[in-house]
């Protein structure tokens, strides 16, 4: 491809991308995919340089641009060689001229800044959370240790906190090596790392990973609690959840009874475990404002009334995690969000309707205190952005 095709492709794929995210369609890996799946012309050289200027359009505007041509024209006044692309050639785009449509610059729609600065987040941080983010692996202690899985990852380093954490440039194909198809690591954040050790679990314990997805969590559980106790990972999602049993038995992962649950059905559906957990983890289903720096389309996919949606199933998912939870027991409630409606508003808002519950520390250590919980965001520490709150039931 010409250098003036790659930007076309980009023009196009921006299309694709603006329109699933009003419409709720495909994420932008996917469509980069299928783009490409049809046209098998393209070199590897040049899928990689047509994917690296479409997300640096997605993570410079910050609004939906009106057009994949707009964001594309953005950049392009930043960047006189990808200006010079727009030649008007058979594949390639037409010439810019001065007072068309550019995308907006900004780190959000306008809506979720606010949002954000009401959350307490500065300039300096709302900025990191559209930056390139790195690659981090959880060394998997039932088969290895990190020393070790380093020893074969010379180019890995050890997270600054998480201490089973390694981290590696973006974009390394670790799902591709030996170690990885042997169970020796997860790909897994090093803030993910950190709110799920807040369950402190242990050997011999009752736990639920009330909002499972495929497992990233329940894996790390798994390993802390020595494969000795009860696992229980549930989730509403049929294909989400399948993705589990093959990753459980390559990380040797043997206590996982996984549960599928029935929207509206969860409380009947898990009865058997009513007042019988020792801890329950609740990774809440949420706008994921914190994981821009990875998804950066989906700042363009949330709105008001998703948002408030969103809300609305934290409170649900709260309620039926507290009767799960023993007396005296605990419950972990994370979202992998920024926004203090997500976070430290949801939580607050529990304890006001559950006389006896309370806040305590979260251990480890870690992250900004935040409310009655601890919060993690990429400018300050280096990792997704989370909130993450501990509560004790009362005895």
């Amino acid at each position: 491809m010409t250098p003036a095709a790659r930007t076309q492709a980009a023009i196009e794929l921006l299309d694709a991308i603006v329109a699933a995210a009003e419409t709720g369609g495909a994420a932008a890996d996917t469509l980069i995919a299928r783009y490409f799946s049809t046209r098998r012309y393209a070199g590897s050289k040049d899928r990689r340089a047509v994917r690296e200027l479409v997300y640096a359009a997605i993570r410079q505007a910050g609004p939906v641009p009106v057009s994949g041509r707009a964001a594309m024209v953005a950049v392009a006044d930043r960047e006189p060689g990808l200006a010079e692309t727009f030649d008007g050639s058979t594949h390639g785009p037409a010439p810019i001229t001065p007072d068309e449509p550019r995308a907006e610059e900004g780190v959000a729609p306008h809506w979720l800044v606010e949002a954000l600065s009401a959350s307490g987040l500065d300039t300096e941080q709302q900025a990191a959370l559209v930056d390139r983010a790195p690659l981090d692996l959880r060394a998997n202690s039932l088969a290895t240790t990190r020393d070790a899985v380093r020893e074969q990852l010379p180019e890995a380093s050890a997270t600054p906190i998480a201490p089973l954490g390694l981290r590696l440039p973006s974009g390394t194909p670790v799902e591709q090596t030996d170690l990885y198809r042997a169970g020796l690591f997860e790909v897994q954040d090093e803030g993910s790392q950190l709110v799920g050790a807040a369950l402190s679990a242990e050997p011999g314990e009752w736990l639920v990973d009330l909002c499972a997805g495929a497992g990233g969590k329940t894996l790390q559980l798994a390993a802390a609690m020595d494969n000795r106790g009860a696992l229980l990972a549930c989730d509403i999602d049929r294909a989400r959840l399948q993705k589990l049993p093959p990753r459980a038995e390559r990380a040797g992962a043997t206590i996982i009874e996984s549960r599928l649950l029935n929207p509206g059905r969860e409380a009947e559906m898990l009865s058997d475990w009513t007042g019988k957990a020792d801890g329950v983890l609740i990774d809440a289903p949420c706008s994921g404002t914190g994981t821009w720096r990875r998804n950066p389309e989906a700042r363009w996919r949330l709105t008001p009334d998703r948002l408030a949606r969103l809300r609305a199933m934290q409170d649900q998912v709260l309620e039926i995690g507290a009767g799960l939870v023993k007396p005296g027991g605990r419950m972990v409630y994370i979202v992998c969000s920024l926004l203090d409606a997500e976070g430290r508003d949801q939580v607050a808002g529990f304890l006001a309707r559950h006389g006896g519950w309370a806040a305590e520390p979260v251990e480890p250590t870690f992250g900004t205190p935040h409310g009655p919980g601890q919060r993690l965001d990429p400018a300050r520490h280096g990792t997704d952005g989370f909130f993450v709150a501990c509560l004790r039931a009362p005895c």
